[in-house]
């Protein structure tokens, strides 16, 4: 193996000498270039940033951009008894916008994605890489190999250890801490219904104003009928029409902030003393428990925060900074400066508020612009919710649903028809029950306040454990955060009885399936680990694994990354063949955001070679999709044909004298196994895993081991070159005899002297959902006409 810095020697030495050649005859002309070219590339990426900066405006900040169509009839929603409250409501606007949208969100958590995700399952992933607190066991050491698999390594002594021994030092901590992150999970999924509703009902309302005599339920009809087409069109995907956000929300924000210039110039330019925080404090002396209960409304100025982050996947965090800081911030607070200005004179037109600041003169091309913006924000909303679904549904907090890339370019855009519908019945419901923007109002308030927690929660330990920032700063953070949105908290729980126990009833539905699958999946997890078939049983079989071995390659499916799981036992008890190669295939899904293709095969052999038994775990990160196109099975066999060769290749170069260089020389012999393999499967050797990258490659990237053979060793060479290739041909006669895939039908049942509790869940829930989910045949593609189901029953 030549060393890569001393490979095309000639072509380097001519390189060399033209470059030294032009460099001693022109070296201004060299300088000169040099600095065109920077200069060329900063100007790129300065303007590719700003293409980014301008295209984000659509696909993020749509929801936080249409709060001004609601927020004041939400704040004062029996009307304005003293101009002062107007300006102190804007001071509380103003100062909440600039704590929690750009300072918390925009300048900090934005920071804390995993890899350019963003949600409260990207934090928890991340956390998992961490510390040891993921509920499912079926961590790999070879795992933190992988490219996408970053984390930090702490001092023993320092703050960060501390924190980590702690939260891995208790099982229930682990739950309590996956419990939060399905809590704000699933308040998410509550914006996601309410977002829509109210952003369209409040967009649409402008049409009484012009129609004075047109019915309440006319203004309904209209919404449902936009948010039916609205869901309808999802299994298109955004990709033909998503061209048109930026443009549509850049020109509302525009809209808005002149419009609001024009009212504080028109009607009272005073309201910009709001911009001292003196009228808060004015604002809630005077109001009292009114005042206080305001704030539920206020809070609406900043919903869509977290759907910015969760929507973080689409664009790298400085264009989303950019667009912010230049567009949305300055164009938000003249927005809402405008309405109070115009409110302070007009103090009877609070309920229509943002079409009667309008100019009469641009008033239809304002409701029009409006309403697509309102369409627009309820579909960042809807793809945010699809998004968190699916990192639920790989981390395993959520049953099996059909989800479908909706473009070939971007994979981020799927869509979850399951999920669509289901929020287009409840939205619509949400719509047609409440038919006013207050108590729709209230309901998202109480959504967005609890999901803040919940993010602050997260990134106290994201400071602690990733960052590894100084306690002072934890300290200051975490303060001001729970000050600000504890103060929000309690304010509306005042709401919850004026239509906020909505988000709390569709999150306790959805809180109930997430946790109870998860609850499940761990059990029967459990219980594969612990009635896994042992290696020495394995051995007692021998090479025929005491039945007929019949030509064919039968695949195994199994959740366990280690061991033989017990459907094979049970399969060889029951059936009198088994095929000539068996592969046992784990598709698992790790904390990480993807898994590149190069690195998603873990090829093992268990057994001696005349077995033919081996085990290959498809690896996916929780932005990965196991799609019908992706070839599985080819990819399969290309890695299990690589893993033969290397087996082989490392089998010749161990009967010689081997060097690796940085690690103390050692031998393992394919057919012995370590008394201590927690694995039950073989390992080529003790030192090095047999991680297939490609074709083309023999080791990892990450960690290349140099081989120097000394000896003769031709005529074993050739021994294992011809063993190699028959063992190759025998895997190809197999697997054109035919593939079966064999899965487990099982079926998990509560031990008896279970409680209450478990019973209820496992039993009667669990099992539901198992009923209602897509079944593991079709997850995987599995052809029909090869499938065999294999039925158990799992006491756990």
């Amino acid at each position: 193996m030549v060393p890569r810095e001393q490979t095309s020697d000639g072509a380097d030495k001519k390189n060399s000498v033209w470059i030294l050649h032009n460099a001693i005859d022109n070296p201004m002309d060299q300088e000169a270039e040099k600095l065109r070219n920077t200069q060329r590339e900063k100007k790129i990426s300065t303007l590719l940033l700003l293409r980014l900066a301008f295209q984000s405006l659509g696909v993020v900040f749509g929801d936080l951009g249409t709060s001004p169509l609601y927020v004041f009839y939400n704040t004062f929603p029996n009307g304005v008894k003293d101009p002062e409250d107007v300006i102190g409501a804007l001071s509380v606007i103003i100062y909440s916008l600039t704590l929690i949208p750009l300072i918390k969100y925009i300048f900090i958590v934005s920071r804390a994605n995993d890899s350019g995700q963003g949600g409260t399952f990207a934090l928890y992933s991340l956390l998992c890489r961490h510390a040891n607190i993921n509920t499912i066991p079926n961590q790999d050491r070879t795992d933190e190999e992988l490219t996408t698999y970053s984390r930090s390594i702490f001092d023993e002594h320092s703050f960060a250890a501390k924190t980590k021994r702690w939260l891995e030092g208790q099982r229930h901590r682990k739950s309590i801490l996956l419990i939060l992150v399905i809590v704000g999970s699933c308040m998410v999924i509550g914006d996601g219904i309410l977002t829509p509703a109210i952003s369209v009902l409040s967009a649409t309302g402008g049409i009484k104003l012009d129609q004075p005599k047109m019915s309440d339920e006319v203004v309904v009809l209209v919404s449902v009928i936009i948010l039916v087409g609205l869901f309808s069109i999802q299994h298109h995907g955004t990709d033909k029409i998503a061209w048109l956000f930026a443009p549509v929300v850049f020109l509302w924000f525009l809209l808005i902030g002149g419009i609001g210039i024009i009212n504080i110039c028109k009607y009272d330019t005073h309201v910009l003393k709001a911009f001292s925080p003196i009228y808060i404090y004015r604002y809630f002396k005077r109001g009292g428990i009114d005042g206080w209960t305001s704030l539920g409304g206020i809070m609406l100025s900043i919903t869509g925060t977290e759907a910015v982050f969760a929507d973080l996947s689409h664009f790298p965090v400085p264009a989303i900074q950019i667009a912010f800081t230049v567009v949305v911030f300055p164009s938000l607070l003249l927005a809402y400066s405008g309405q109070a200005a115009y409110l302070i004179k007009n103090s009877d037109h609070v309920v229509d508020l943002f079409y009667s600041s309008i100019p009469e003169s641009i008033y239809w091309p304002v409701f029009l612009v409006a309403t697509a913006a309102a369409v627009v924000a309820s579909q960042a909303t809807i793809s945010a919710t699809f998004s968190l679904i699916k990192q639920a549904l790989a981390l395993g907090c959520f049953p099996r649903v059909k989800v479908v890339h909706t473009s070939k370019k971007y994979l981020q855009q799927i869509y979850i028809p399951d999920i669509n519908w289901i929020l287009m019945i409840l939205c619509v419901a949400v719509t047609a029950g409440f038919k006013n923007q207050t108590q729709i109002g209230n309901a998202s308030g109480t959504a967005v306040a609890i999901v803040m927690l919940v993010t602050t929660f997260l990134m106290i330990l994201i400071m602690i454990l990733v960052w590894r920032c100084h306690w002072t700063l934890v300290v200051i953070f975490t303060v001001l955060s729970l000050i600000v949105e504890g103060t929000y908290f309690t304010a509306v729980l005042f709401k919850v009885n004026q239509g906020g126990w909505v988000p709390l009833a569709i999150a306790a539905t959805f809180f109930v399936i997430m946790y109870v699958w998860h609850y499940g999946m761990v059990k029967r997890y459990e219980f594969e680990m612990h009635s896994k078939v042992s290696m020495a049983y394995i051995l007692g079989l021998g090479p025929s694994l005491g039945l007929v071995r019949v030509p064919g390659i039968g695949l195994v499916y199994t959740e366990l990354a280690k061991g033989v799981p017990p459907i094979f036992s049970h399969f060889i008890t029951n059936l009198p063949a088994i095929h000539s190669v068996v592969i046992f295939v784990c598709v698992k899904y790790l904390p990480v955001y993807t898994v590149p293709e190069e690195e998603r095969f873990l090829v093992r052999r268990i057994g001696p070679k005349n077995f033919h038994m081996f085990r290959c775990v498809a690896r996916y990160g929780y932005k990965d999709l196991h799609k019908k196109d992706d070839n599985f099975e080819e990819k399969l066999f290309e890695n299990l044909h690589m893993f033969v060769r290397l087996e082989y290749l490392m089998e010749e170069c161990s009967e010689s004298e081997i060097s690796l260089y940085g690690q103390q020389t050692q031998q393992s012999n394919c057919e012995d196994w370590p008394p201590n393999d927690d694995n039950n499967s073989l390992t080529l050797s003790s030192i090095v895993d047999l991680t297939i990258s490609s074709v083309g490659s023999i080791m990892p990237a990450e960690s290349p081991v140099h081989l120097s053979a000394r000896g003769s060793v031709a005529s074993n060479r050739g021994n294992h070159g011809q063993n190699e290739s028959n063992e190759i041909e025998f895997l190809n006669s197999c697997r054109a005899a035919g593939i079966v895939h064999i899965l487990g039908n099982t079926v998990v049942q509560a031990r008896r002297g279970s409680n209450l509790f478990k019973k209820i869940a496992i039993n009667y829930v669990y099992a539901l959902l198992r009923k209602m989910c897509r079944e593991n045949s079709v997850i995987f593609n599995v052809p029909h006409e090869s499938l065999l189901n294999v039925g158990q029953v799992f006491y756990v």
